[in-house]
């Protein structure tokens, strides 16, 4: 059975937990959450867990895979040394992989340690397909990522439209994915995966909007090359805790763990 860590423990960590409750035939167990303030855990995930503020405790639990649902800084600060203690990394803050020395070091590690840097599809849909597709000639990639307005409070975008009154939908970026994924941090880090599986963070067009028609989280990829063209259209339900981020995360990261140790593994 695999031994998992999770740095992090919000809307995400919570809702991958509750997978680890229920007969999914996941072979894994949550052993340990790494966080800032273990006391703030009333209800861990099972009796054993190892909840803590302190990296050498679990990074000590002989992890087999550790899961990043913390943010950007948590990639920056952890990511190396979870390699290096020789377990595979599943990252959910992929914008973090914009800092090219960061993603360098991370592939390093994961070599050094024959162990898997894995990135999720979380949010989106068809980055088999287009990851595929990069094997040959990628012509244009292309995102187009639609939130309602609840999603955007406590961003940037606050200063850019009046949330509270927009009635059509407003582009509050256009350009490409290295700088959406630096200024989007917690609701665009889909630009980011899309750019890794494909044309890479320059040439990956991003577009992104505010939109009060619609109340789920929208995300339409576009691809054309060598292999043809593809367009995919995805409508995530958004977490109740963190309207920014979808269900659809955590399921994927399942999905991921699975892949881990199963006997068959589809769709890749």
């Amino acid at each position: 059975m695999l031994k998992v860590g999770l740095i992090g423990y919000g809307a995400i960590g919570k809702d991958l937990a509750t997978y680890f409750d229920r007969e999914h035939g996941l072979n894994a167990k949550i052993t340990g959450i790494l966080v800032r303030s273990p006391e703030k855990i009333s209800i861990p995930p099972n009796e054993r867990c190892v909840i803590t503020n302190e990296e050498d405790t679990f990074f000590s639990l002989g992890l087999d895979v550790v899961v990043e649902a913390a943010g950007h800084q948590s990639v920056q600060q952890y990511g190396v040394m979870a390699l290096a203690k020789g377990a595979h990394l599943v990252i959910v803050s992929v914008g973090a992989l914009t800092d090219d020395e960061l993603f360098s070091s991370l592939k390093e590690a994961a070599v050094a340690s024959k162990k898997q840097l894995i990135i999720p599809s979380a949010a989106i849909a068809g980055l088999d397909r287009i990851n595929a597709a990069s094997n040959h000639t990628l012509e244009e990639v292309k995102l187009v990522s639609r939130k309602p307005p609840r999603a955007w409070y406590g961003t940037f975008v606050e200063e850019k439209v009046d949330l509270k009154t927009i009635k059509e939908p407003f582009c509050v970026f256009d350009g490409y994915a290295r700088e959406s994924a630096k200024l989007f941090p917690e609701s665009v880090n889909v630009s980011a995966a899309l750019s890794l599986a494909g044309m890479g963070f320059d040439q990956t067009k991003v577009q992104v909007f505010v939109d009060p028609t619609i109340e789920k989280n929208s995300h339409e990829v576009t691809a054309k090359g060598h292999f043809g063209e593809v367009s995919v259209k995805v409508q995530n339900t958004p977490l109740l805790d963190n309207p920014k981020s979808s269900y659809i995360v955590s399921m994927s990261i399942v999905k991921a763990l699975k892949n881990l140790s199963a006997p068959v593994v589809i769709g890749v």
